[in-house]
């Protein structure tokens, strides 16, 4: 009898702090039926061995922020079957995108004492600014149920299935007291989308964004709360401008405050 073989996984990193790869290795417990379901080929986060393509999945982590990286991600894309964004960087842009509101020239004459060596974008983008992606994993990290969850779906030929509401639905489940109503502390959680856990608002925190914002997101309502009770217009802007900050809903907005 035949064997069956196994899809192949390869892992990149491009502009980014290797915290979503480690989610992978985080599975603990489960990384020995991830390994028993698919053949980790590439993945220098874990292994010096490296397999050439073409690959049946590839987890992309990172934003693009050099010429160099630009052309690369083609490269990558061309010798991938699927192609799957991990994280905030890769998704959109990371909290390095928050140079897209600003002048890089201006950051590296500042940073660096030989500015001419640099060779940078003036934007850090998403992967799926250069290439068609798949499918979107978000979070700073990335939540490792929902990862293990998109590798069994993408090995088993179906649609993974992950949370497509609100911070403030994951709240309620876990009964938190709502930071914003009771504590006047704000919190992006109406606009945010789950996948945390509602891990802030259970230590009586606001939530900062880190999943990016929910299908049809309402800022401008979240904004303009925030505006009635007090609250400057940099701090709003600031709000928007955490790891999701030029997520096209948090830009916007952002950018409508920032004056």
């Amino acid at each position: 009898m035949a064997k069956t073989r196994k899809p192949t996984l390869a892992v990149w990193k491009f502009a980014s702090c290797d915290g979503c790869q480690l989610s992978l290795l985080d599975c603990e417990d489960e990384l020995l039926e991830v390994a028993a379901a698919v053949d980790i080929v590439n993945f220098v986060e874990a292994s010096r061995a490296v397999a050439k393509g073409p690959y049946d999945i590839s987890l992309v982590e990172g934003s693009i922020t050099t010429p160099h990286d630009a052309e690369r991600i083609h490269r990558v894309r061309r010798s991938s079957k699927l192609l799957v964004t991990i994280g905030a960087c890769a998704t959109a842009g990371g909290i390095q995108a928050l140079r897209n509101f600003g002048n890089v020239k201006e950051y590296t004459s500042i940073v660096y004492a030989s500015p001419q060596y640099i060779e940078t974008l003036s934007k850090s983008t998403p992967i799926s600014d250069h290439v068609f992606v798949d499918f979107e994993l978000r979070g700073c990290p990335i939540n490792k149920y929902q990862l293990l969850e998109v590798l069994g779906a993408l090995v088993h030929g179906r649609r993974p299935v992950t949370p497509s509401y609100g911070v403030c639905v994951e709240c309620k489940r876990r009964g938190h007291v709502c930071v914003a109503v009771a504590g006047g502390t704000p919190c992006l959680g109406p606009v945010t989308n789950a996948g945390c856990g509602a891990l802030c608002p259970g230590f009586t925190r606001g939530c900062y964004g880190c999943f990016g914002p929910k299908p049809m997101p309402n800022t401008s309502a979240l904004a303009n709360y925030w505006s009635a009770g007090g609250m400057k217009r940099l701090d709003v802007v600031r709000a928007f401008r955490g790891f999701n900050a030029s997520a096209e809903a948090f830009r916007r907005e952002s950018e409508l405050h920032d004056t």
